[in-house]
Parts: structure tokens; sequence; C-alpha cells
């Protein structure tokens, strides 16, 4: 969901007001945990080194790959 502007929740509310629960949209739904899954996986590959593309292409020729 990359426009938080797209999200329309509803609110479910206590007597006095307070909030308590959220209802979404089942796309919105869908979109905010797609979101989630890929900031979890880009948190996890925070401590990945990185390989630049020449260095890539180098070694998948050496390992006769392409």
């Amino acid at each position: 969901m990359n426009n938080p502007q797209a999200i329309h929740p509803q609110y479910i509310t206590t007597e006095d007001g307070t909030k308590t629960s959220v209802i979404l949209s089942i796309e919105e739904y869908e979109s905010l945990m797609e979101d989630i899954a890929d900031l979890a996986a880009v948190a996890e590959r925070r401590e990945e080194t990185f390989v630049s593309h020449e260095d890539l292409l180098k070694e998948l020729k050496k390992d006769g790959s392409i």
C-alpha cells in the first residue's frame, strides 16, 4: 500500500468513543499484509553482503552459467 491515503478504515468504538477495533476492506488488508511481508524481507536481508552486477556476471561466467 504505497499511499497511506488509500486506506479507508472504519472504527468500532465503545459508548464513550474509545476506538477498540478497525475494519478494513479485504483489498486494503491484503495490501497491508503484502507491505509487511516486503518489509520483513528487507529487514532479514539487511546484513547480507553486496555483490556488484559486474562481479555477479564474472562469477556466472566462471561457473559456466552464462
